[in-house]
């Protein structure tokens, strides 16, 4: 089995979901809230998994805000969309699953 087709099974991207939604995180550019990825993934996962296996996903531009520091200046901080935080999750951890192994020590 390919990569990008272990990342892209359902098992994955549901614990990559459910991940995403424990982090109870801001929206992105999408303005999409934590209660309504549910009922977007669910319409929209099996369209996400084609583009991705054609090339053809376009992540969604990263929503900046800043975010400020004690000494006064602010660190900038880059807020993904919804969908792409759980495309991100998934990749993640099917890679570390791989790799986290070599460097354990």
């Amino acid at each position: 089995m390919k990569l990008m087709e272990v990342i892209l099974r359902d098992e994955n991207l549901d614990e990559a979901m459910k991940r995403v939604k424990s982090n109870k995180g801001v929206p992105g550019v999408d303005k999409m809230l934590v209660d309504e990825i549910d009922a977007y993934f669910e319409t929209n996962r099996e369209t996400i998994k084609k583009q991705i296996l054609e090339k053809k996903y376009k992540p969604q531009p990263v929503k900046r805000v800043y975010i400020p520091k004690p000494n006064g200046k602010k660190r900038p901080l880059g807020i993904p969309a919804f969908e792409d935080k759980i495309v991100q999750d998934g990749m993640t951890q099917v890679l570390n699953a791989i790799y986290e192994p070599m460097f354990k020590e």
